[in-house]
């Protein structure tokens, strides 16, 4: 054996063992360092790796974890398992049957039992003939996630942009629509989960956090007793934070989070840890800035100690 081969061989067999790596864990977050109120980098190798990932969520147990990673042009839900005191190595999680063309998975958001999953998606074909992305269900049936089918109307349309879906405890979903009616370029609605899969008319969440300038990423807190989103409200760039006083969402405030802002960087995706100890965020940079996804060159997910985000501002 020559050793160019030799050389090759072993760099495969790396990527291999890469490939299966899993994680021990001590605590919940991968055994990852926790954050303190700087924001750090989440999982570096196991999550954040020199492609692009988005969106880093758990579901209620803390038995499975989910990201988006793009792969060859398309957004593609990951997952890791907790099994028998360890993380499985992540694995990405066929949405649609067709899984050779372009698609989108994006965003996901799990019901508090775990087998249900709500996500922004553009099936192959839709993606095809450009069309909008909507929302998608997908059931965990016998430990595996089926092929996702899409949420149907009054929650998704043909003709708008359904994004961001949320679920909550009741299994009500938030999301974010350009539906005609609002009062911006998108605003978030909330549809009442009524069972056996269906919803009720969406209702727009109101005029204290919908506003002209159009809203982005949504997080609402499980209890719905608060909301983080876009900041759209002042200068500042980054998140805004809403609380629900007498069943009324109040003016979002903009939040530190705990490091200046880079410049040209889109931060986006806010969701809180389900012990609401930790924030977590995703931010990407496209060249040139302005060129948004076509143009993406890093995307990463970052978490933060939840003391200093919400100092003086959680009621």
């Amino acid at each position: 054996m020559n050793r160019r081969y030799y050389f090759l061989l072993m760099i495969a067999f790396v990527f291999v063992l890469q490939g299966c790596e899993t994680r021990n864990s001590n605590n919940p977050y991968i055994d990852e360092e926790l954050p303190g109120v700087t924001p750090k980098l989440f999982a570096p190798s196991f999550v954040n790796t020199d492609a692009i990932e988005i969106n880093t969520v758990f579901n209620a147990s803390f038995t499975e974890m989910f990201f988006t990673r793009i792969i060859d042009g398309s957004f593609i839900i990951h997952h890791s398992d907790f099994v028998n005191g360890k993380w499985t190595a992540p694995q990405p999680i066929q949405m649609y049957t067709d899984k050779e063309s372009e698609s989108v998975a994006i965003d996901p958001s799990i019901t508090q039992d775990g087998n249900t999953m709500y996500f922004l998606g553009v099936s192959p074909k839709d993606r095809l003939k450009k069309g909008k992305p909507d929302i998608y269900r997908s059931q965990k049936i016998d430990g595996k996630w089926q092929i996702a089918s899409k949420v149907g109307y009054p929650v998704s349309t043909e003709k708008y942009v359904e994004s961001y879906p949320v679920v909550v405890a009741d299994g009500s979903i938030y999301f974010t629509s350009n539906r005609p009616g609002g009062l911006g370029k998108g605003d978030i609605y909330r549809a009442q989960y009524l069972g056996e899969g269906k919803f009720d008319t969406p209702m727009n969440v109101g005029s204290e956090v919908n506003s002209e300038e159009g809203q982005r990423g949504t997080y609402v807190s499980p209890d719905e007793s608060y909301l983080i989103t876009g900041n759209t409200y002042t200068d500042e760039n980054g998140f805004a934070i809403s609380f629900k006083e007498n069943n009324k969402w109040q003016t979002p405030v903009h939040f530190d989070i705990g490091e200046p802002l880079k410049k040209d960087w889109i931060y986006f995706c806010p969701y809180m840890s389900p012990d609401g100890k930790y924030f977590f965020f995703s931010k990407r940079y496209s060249n040139p800035p302005k060129s948004g996804w076509k143009g993406v060159t890093k995307g990463e997910v970052h978490w933060v100690d939840i003391s200093n985000v919400f100092k003086g501002q959680r009621k």
